[in-house]
Formats: C-alpha cells, structure tokens, sequence
C-alpha cells in the first residue's frame, strides 16, 4: 500500500522569481520577511532542508538533511490559488486568468441581478475584511449583495447569514459561476458570508469556493483513473471543482486541517491525500501579518514530527506552496510572485537536493510516477 501526503503550505514563497516585476512585485519573499519575526522558529524544517533550498538565504543550513529538495519556478502566468495548485498537478496556464481591476462589467452584473433577484453594492476590488465593514450596513438594510474581487481572479459575494442563508448564497454563487465563462471565466466566485453587528461584522468559517473546472488531464485524473485513492482535504475539492477526487473533506483552518491529515494516516487507502493548509494566505498573508504568519509556520513545525511519526515504510511526505504572499510588501495586499519549496521526506527516501525546477508540474510528475504511471502532462519525475 502506497501513500503520498502533499500538504500545500498555501503561498508559503520562498522568493521573488525572475519575471516578478512584471506581475508589480519588487524584492518579494515571504520566507525572508517571516523568518525575521521572533515568533518563526522551525526547527523540524531546518532538519528536513528548507534551508538547503537553492536562492534561500535565511535560517541555518544543515549538513544532513533528511529530505530531498528543490526550488520551484511556476511557469503558468499567474500568481493565484488555483492556477498555482493546477500546475502542482500538472497543468499549465498559458496565459492569466481574467481579473477586473475596474470591477465587473455592467452587462455581467444586470445578468446577476436579474437571476438573483437581488441588487449589488461594491464592484470593485476590495479587501475582504474591510468591504463588510464599509458596506455591511448597507446589504442589511436592503438586502442587497457585497460583490466585490480583488487582484487575483476572483468574483466573491459576501453576505450576512441572518439576511442571506447560507445555503442561498451558496446558490447564488452557482448562479455566478454559470454566468462567468469564456471572456469572463474567472478562476473562483467565492461565498463569504458574515455574522455580527454595525461596526463588528467578522467573516464566519462557511467560506466555499467554486472553481473553474481544469482545462486538461490531472495527476488526480490519472491516479482516479488507475483506480488509485484521492483525497482531498481542505479547498483542494473546490479548486479543482472536484475533478478526479474521489473523498473529499472541508476544515476550518489549519488546525482542522492537520488534524484531518493525522487522522487519515492512521486509515487504509492506496493512492494521494492532498492537503491544504489556508491560514497563512488567507489570516496572514493578504492582511500584512509578519507575526501571525510567523507563529502560524511555527505552529505547523511544531506538528511536523507527529505527522512523521505517522508515516509508514513506503509513505511519501512532499511539503510545497502554491504562490507567495509576502506580509511585509506593503505596495498592495495581494499574492506575490515566488518560487516555492519542494520537500520530499520518506523513510526509504535519499535525501538530494535538486535545484531549481521549471514547472511545479514536476511534483505532479512525482507522484504519478511513485504509483508507475506516466503522465500525459509536460513534468519530469523528481524520484
């Protein structure tokens, strides 16, 4: 029985890549900016070579390091969630997903509204935590949905949940998703729903996304195909519109998220858990938090032994990002363009180091090729 456990740290960056600029990013890295935090502290990554990793210039470098590592480039143009995780497994983005610096279209919202029945306030980008507080008395008076979006390709409607159930903004943001193809095919229309009173309102945990489904074959489409497990925990489900999943489980937030990683190690499955860990994008990163995002790391270098002592003889344990999203860079609160880590730690496993890659595809390259399939997609085998 063979398992690999991917957990995404989500836009854990380990540095600007060369084309950042082009993306309105300058001297970005989020390894570096939290590292400087007294609160980082990751001595079990040390250990595995987080920092043995090619371009990395903070923390300690050891001289045994128990895993094998690399530095990896994205070659999709973009900087978001979902393409960042759809090139993990194995598909390229040629070009960025469409994002509305001036909101959305008045054609594409009469359309929402009409199917709706319901106005909208906003349309514009907005950060997430603020548009409830500038707009929240508003939508409760009339009922009114928040829409708003932001630097990455995303059309998100927040709605308090004593004005607009929460299974009624789930179907709204169906509605959406339905109407947003072709030009307008963003990556993810977002539910956001709140609770709370004027001048208090706080986003609540019943956060669901719905993503475009991927426009090529998967490593989760060749695994499910060979009649291989594939779990998904986390938003991993919604970011690849549940294509080539075949059990799936939300959380909460980290916590949740490592505890339903520990418990699926203890369980009988042949094939891939993919895991995301969303806290340090989503409470850290986009809100400029040096200290939470370093207490966040900390807090998983803290589990990282529990979940290794989990691992069977012929586990795979692969440790990866999907994008930065650097707290200290104060130009915008958007993600940032970065390399990410690649760590591979088995208990059979040689630890190399392995450069700089091109694709993050190689990861999905990897796990394919420990269950002996070749993939259909552009990646090379890190095995």
């Amino acid at each position: 029985m063979k398992r690999i456990f991917l957990i995404v740290l989500d836009s854990f960056g380990i540095g600007e890549m060369e084309d950042a600029a082009a993306y309105g990013d300058v001297n970005v890295n989020t390894l570096r900016s939290v590292s400087a935090d007294p609160a980082f502290h990751m001595p079990n990554m040390q250990q595995l070579g987080l920092f043995n990793i090619e371009g990395v210039t903070v923390g300690e470098k050891t001289d045994k390091p128990l895993a094998t590592v690399a530095r990896m480039r994205e070659r999709s143009k973009g900087k978001d969630t979902t393409i960042g995780h759809w090139e993990i497994a194995g598909v390229y983005s040629p070009k960025p997903l469409p994002t509305y610096p001036e909101g959305f279209p008045k054609e594409l919202v009469d359309e929402f509204c009409k199917r709706t029945g319901r106005g909208v306030l906003c349309n514009k980008p907005y950060s997430g935590t603020q548009v409830i507080q500038d707009y929240g008395d508003e939508h409760v008076k009339t009922g009114d949905l928040i829409v708003y979006t932001s630097a990455d390709s995303v059309f998100q409607i927040a709605a308090h949940e004593s004005v607009v159930p929460v299974e009624q903004l789930y179907e709204y943001c169906r509605i959406a998703r339905n109407l947003l193809v072709g030009e307008n095919s963003v990556g993810r229309v977002i539910a956001r729903p709140f609770e709370g009173t004027s001048g208090d309102y706080k986003r609540t945990s019943r956060r669901h996304d719905y993503s475009m489904e991927p426009p090529g074959v998967t490593m989760l489409d060749q695994l499910k195909e060979s009649g291989k497990d594939v779990i998904a925990v986390g938003k991993i489900f919604d970011i690849f519109a549940g294509k080539g999943i075949t059990e799936h489980v939300y959380t909460s937030g980290n916590e949740e998220g490592i505890r339903r990683t520990l418990e699926y190690l203890e369980k009988e499955f042949e094939g891939l858990c993919f895991i995301n860990l969303v806290d340090y994008d989503m409470l850290y990163g986009h809100r400029r938090d040096i200290e939470g995002y370093a207490k966040a790391l900390t807090a998983f270098d803290e589990r990282l032994p529990e979940i290794m002592a989990g691992m069977k003889e012929e586990d795979l344990l692969i440790l990866t990002a999907d994008h930065g999203c650097d707290p200290a860079y104060q130009a915008t609160t958007d993600h940032t363009r970065e390399h990410t880590p690649f760590i591979l730690y088995g208990k059979k496993n040689a630890p190399r180091n392995l450069g700089t890659r091109d694709t993050f595809a190689d990861i999905g390259a990897t796990v394919l090729d420990y269950f002996g399939i070749n993939p259909v997609f552009e990646g090379k085998s890190m095995l």
